[in-house]
């Protein structure tokens, strides 16, 4: 035999022994084949278990759940997996701690220790959530334990006390104490677990399944990198009567990314009793000393009902946000469309977000709102405790009756900085109202409001308003109301046919007001001034 066919042996032997392992390692794990009984009933955690385990022993693979009701515990992927939930099969979150271990998380964005979500990963890489099945979190199991909606506690039961368990925790933890698992023994039956929890996870999927009725929030990726949610139906709200006898529960959230990087969340359906996507980023002393940012989010493609907002940026500020993008989403009922809020004592920089392709419906308080007084509070000066909002940008947006268009409102310490608006028709009860502003920018804008003027600004600076103009004449109330602003620019702006006064202005601080290229005929007034308005204050080009 020649060398080179000497050679060629052990290659062989290797392709073919190689070939012989992959045709005897199993790519899907049928829970079925674990023990797994799905009526309902049966406890599966154990099964789940011992599926999830050999597929972990070959590498890893698919854990399969076909058509049917499985109640169970945590279920805890390992690295290299895929929970896949064929159409018809449905986890049942049992509700028994004892099924849940105490596990480390975030609750409301402060490092803590609770129950573990019916789908946990710590410390995971490449884990997929998929399928046409639902994920029941069965919700109604855990809410009494926040003392929640009048709930009443189990016989041997005190949610009071474990209320009053967590605030001690929470002092603790805010003073910088170094807590461990078992500090949380009584604390965590208040922490109602999330749905899925994903903790310090990279390249993970969440595509196709429906998140239903969760203890706490329905997805809560922390410290995670590289994640992607596709076509997933997130219902906390029952639209549909089912459970009605429960109701609703509190804190039934969609999505809180929360101190993550690379996220991007698509064709998503949300019908939620709060809010549908959150971002946050720690919260308060804790949040300041962890300093994780969220950053890179782009969110698209997605239809939003009833839901507290649509997508809501914050309170829970402290690590910083940046660059998110959210475009090509319609909302309809929810209370806020596009919501941005922080408070005195939250710190954290958030900067370069753009709004692109909207349509905002009926939303039950404001289209838009950016705040920085989410929570009365003292003032105080500027310093590492004070949010900072900058450079975001809103573009081709239809709000439709609103009860209020906008509401802007920094604070005397740190005005909202680089706000630009574009191509927005609105309609609402309560126009756009600004407050604390500074570098603000409205090209092309449409509003009209039943209530008051369609645009009020107060205690802004480096305004422009460029081509806007109310949708219809008001004959009681000015168009723009001006009070304690400076260099602020009007240009190429119109007058609706009946209207009274076109632009008021008051305050002793309004100075730097010019006026260009405007056709402002129609007006009754095109100019009123106060009379502390300085003489000086109005420039006509």
């Amino acid at each position: 035999m020649s060398l080179r066919r000497l050679l060629l042996v052990p290659l062989l032997l290797v392709s073919l022994a190689t070939a012989a392992f992959a045709a005897a390692r199993p790519a899907v794990f049928n829970v079925l084949d674990y023990g797994a009984v799905p009526d309902g009933k049966t406890k599966n955690t154990a099964a789940i278990a011992k599926a999830i385990a050999a597929c972990a022993e070959v590498g890893g693979g698919t854990v399969l759940f076909p058509a049917g009701k499985y109640l169970t515990g945590a279920v805890m992927p390992e690295s290299n997996q895929t929970l896949h939930l064929e159409a018809g099969a449905e986890l049942l979150y049992s509700g028994d701690p004892a099924d849940s271990p105490i596990v480390a998380s975030r609750w409301e964005c402060t490092n803590v220790f609770t129950h573990a979500s019916l789908i946990y990963a710590d410390g995971k890489h490449n884990i997929a959530i998929t399928g046409r099945g639902t994920l029941n979190g069965q919700g109604w199991n855990w809410w009494w334990r926040s003392n929640s909606r009048g709930r009443k506690s189990p016989p041997g039961e005190d949610a009071a006390a474990n209320q009053a368990a967590w605030r001690k925790i929470y002092e603790r933890i805010e003073a910088g104490e170094k807590l461990v698992a078992a500090d949380f023994a009584q604390a965590a039956k208040f922490l109602r677990p999330s749905l899925i929890g994903l903790y310090n996870c990279k390249n993970v999927l969440v595509a196709d399944v429906t998140l239903f009725k969760s203890p706490m929030w329905m997805l809560h990726p922390v410290y995670c990198d590289d994640v992607v949610v596709r076509g997933v139906r997130f219902v906390s709200a029952d639209p549909e009567g089912q459970h009605s006898a429960e109701g609703e529960g509190p804190n039934g959230d969609g999505i809180d990314v929360d101190s993550c990087r690379n996220v991007r969340i698509s064709d998503c359906f949300f019908n939620t009793s709060d809010d549908c996507i959150v971002i946050k980023s720690g919260r308060d002393n804790d949040g300041l000393r962890t300093n994780r940012p969220t950053e890179f989010v782009t969110i698209t493609n997605c239809v939003m009902y009833q839901g507290h907002g649509a997508v809501v940026i914050g309170s829970e500020t402290s690590g910083g946000i940046r660059n998110i993008t959210a475009s090509n989403c319609v909302s309809v009922g929810t209370d806020c469309g596009i919501r941005i809020k922080s408070m005195r004592g939250r710190g954290g920089v958030l900067e370069n977000f753009r709004f692109d392709n909207w349509v905002i419906e009926d939303a039950k308080k404001q289209a838009f709102e950016i705040n920085t007084r989410y929570n009365p509070s003292p003032e105080a000066p500027f310093s590492k405790t004070t949010p900072v909002f900058k450079n975001f940008s809103y573009s081709n947006i239809t709000v439709k009756n609103a009860a209020q268009i906008a509401k802007i409102v920094g604070l005397p310490e740190k005005a909202i900085g680089e706000l630009r608006f574009s191509d927005i028709n609105a309609t609402g009860k309560i126009g756009f109202l600004v407050d604390l502003a500074e570098d603000l920018e409205l090209h092309q804008v449409r509003l009209a409001a039943t209530s008051g003027s369609p645009l009020v600004i107060e205690n802004s600076a480096n305004v422009v308003l460029d081509d806007v103009s109310p949708r219809a004449a008001k004959t009681e109330t000015a168009a723009v109301t001006v009070t304690n602003s400076s260099e602020l620019v009007l240009r190429n702006s119109r007058a609706a046919a009946g209207t009274g006064t076109f632009l008021s202005v008051a305050g002793a601080k309004s100075t730097g007001l010019v006026l260009s290229a405007n056709d402002l005929s129609r007006a009754k007034t095109d100019v009123a001034s106060a009379a502390d308005v300085p003489a000086s204050a109005v420039i006509r080009k």
